[in-house]
């Protein structure tokens, strides 16, 4: 029996050719050719890309029987093919499952190894008395987060069947592997989930308690990013454009990889740490005016960033789940899912180069010198933005998302200075700004067959305003914008807050003075004595 499988395999001779090859030299005379003609319908009709009008074709002796010759063991022949069929059926079922499940799991752990990234950036852009806090607060955001996902965040984000705003199934991945989910996808999500919690990391560095940083990454992990994931991600959530009916704006948000579930979760979250918080001292002199407390170490920020931008391309590429998928264009066979994960790579590629390359320019127009940290914040700020609609925009259009990414991380840490706002890593000028812009430019750039094909059944699904496709797509992204600023500042808010009110959140004067890794972590994270340089 020839089962209809998403992302089986479409070739259709060559599944005939490997098949004769099971059956034995002394049956193949039997094996005419009209019954080979019957045997290559039969398979290219249960291998298109989608759902035949018979989702299951049976292999049937009693079909065969007259294209045998009427020979005295006609049945017993027919029953044999069928039987060898069905058997290389099975292996193209469990081969497209292994492929699938192996492309997930090396797009996870390419999205983990960014929390590599996460710390090399993070450590080079504090000061030396501060290094070790930082490194160790981005591998207990990892462990942390590993602990609260399992037990609560992944049900409260995908357990399925839900309503439209939580999840409430697979508690500690309770019945599971599912139809639905099996183990990939879990770590897959997992890594995403303490993404957003090593962004809130990078604002609050060089004067926060330890304990702040286990309380608050327990709550964004266990609790504040699953339930922004279930509305955008979840088939069940109110805002996802996976939703099978009752579509926001008639077309669901289109946030394919997290600009705004991961990035301006993240963001916003280490916004309100940061401001609730204060500057750490001497960042703004007695007049008001801005110091630069320069990050001790430009190869690691440089390190960490080449980190970061190999790990997106797990990010991006990887957020289709899957790889072994056509999309049914006769006129090219060539083209399936396995080529939209590579423009989705290009996009992300050419996103992050142009605005690496704008605020290089745009800096030295401003300050007048070429400054490295500055063009591995503007790389990871498009990034940032391109996340969103990196597989439903052109190459083109991802220049445009890059340039005007970098423009908007320049206006936001003006913004920053003007207002007196410390964020060591510039992380929710980076990751919430750049983030928000790039929810906004994939509601302006969506290619309509590029959406189509990535969120297939809807005859008229809105796309990219600019691109001819209406307003509804922007509105929608609006929306989410709005919904992820008020829920994550209402939820981390107030943890920041309760933190400040218990006198949990922020170190003493004259520890942050000392520098935490000697008051906190028994020592420098170098030989040498430093502390009176930093």
């Amino acid at each position: 029996m020839f089962n209809w499988v998403p992302g089986g395999l479409h070739k259709c001779s060559y599944c005939l050719s490997k098949a004769l090859k099971f059956f034995p030299i002394s049956c193949k005379p039997l094996i005419n050719p009209p019954l080979i003609f019957t045997l290559q319908f039969v398979i290219s009709s249960s291998s298109s890309s989608s759902p035949p009008a018979m989702a299951e074709m049976a292999c049937s002796a009693a079909d065969l029987h007259h294209l045998l010759g009427g020979s005295a063991n006609a049945t017993a022949v027919a029953e044999y093919i069928c039987s060898r069929f069905e058997s290389v059926s099975t292996k193209f079922v469990d081969t497209t499952y292994a492929v699938d499940n192996t492309y997930l799991l090396f797009s996870a752990y390419l999205v983990f190894a960014m929390q590599l990234g996460f710390a090399m950036l993070c450590a080079g852009s504090v000061r030396a008395k501060n290094t070790m806090n930082i490194m160790l607060t981005n591998v207990l955001d990892a462990a942390t987060g590993g602990i609260f996902y399992y037990v609560f965040g992944f049900a409260l984000a995908f357990g399925t069947p839900s309503n439209s705003f939580i999840g409430h199934h697979y508690f500690g991945l309770s019945q599971f592997p599912s139809s639905s989910f099996d183990y990939g996808f879990f770590l897959f999500q997992w890594a995403f989930a303490i993404a957003a919690a090593g962004i809130t990391s990078g604002s609050i560095a060089e004067r926060t308690q330890f304990v702040a940083y286990l309380i608050y990454s327990s709550v964004l992990t266990g609790l504040v990013y699953p339930i922004v994931s279930h509305w955008f991600w979840s088939s069940d959530g109110w805002g996802s454009a996976a939703r099978s009916d009752k579509l926001l704006f008639g077309s669901g948000v289109i946030d394919f990889a997290g600009s705004g579930v991961v990035h301006m979760v993240g963001g916003i979250a280490g916004l309100w740490g940061a401001l609730i918080e204060g500057p750490r001292i001497g960042r703004f002199d007695h007049a008001g005016r801005s110091v630069a407390l320069r990050g001790h170490s430009g190869t690691l920020v440089v390190l960490g960033t080449f980190l970061l931008w190999f790990g997106w391309y797990g990010f991006n590429p990887g957020s289709f789940l899957n790889i072994l998928k056509a999309y049914g264009h006769t006129a090219a066979p060539y083209y399936g899912q396995w080529s939209a994960i590579g423009r989705t790579a290009v996009t992300t590629t050419l996103a992050g180069c142009t605005a690496a390359l704008t605020t290089l320019f745009g800096k030295r127009l401003l300050v007048g010198h070429w400054n490295v940290t500055d063009v591995c914040n503007g790389l990871l700020g498009g990034f940032a933005a391109i996340t969103s609609g990196c597989a439903v925009v052109d190459p083109w259009a991802a220049i445009v998302c890059g340039f005007f990414a970098a423009w908007v991380l320049i206006g936001f840490n003006k913004l920053a200075e003007k207002l007196k706002y410390d964020d060591p890593l510039e992380a929710a000028q980076l990751h919430g700004g750049c983030g928000a812009w790039g929810i906004l430019f994939t509601g302006l750039f969506a290619k309509q067959a590029y959406v189509n094909e990535i969120y297939p059944g809807l005859p008229e699904r809105p796309y990219g305003m600019l691109m001819g496709g209406g307003g509804w797509l922007l509105a929608a992204h609006l929306v989410q914008i709005l919904s992820i600023v008020g829920w994550v500042s209402v939820t981390m808010g107030i943890v920041f807050w309760l933190l400040h009110k218990f006198e949990l959140l922020r170190i003493k004067a004259e520890a942050e003075m000392a520098g935490m890794d000697l008051t906190s972590h028994g020592g420098l994270a170098y030989v040498y004595n430093d502390e009176e340089k930093f």
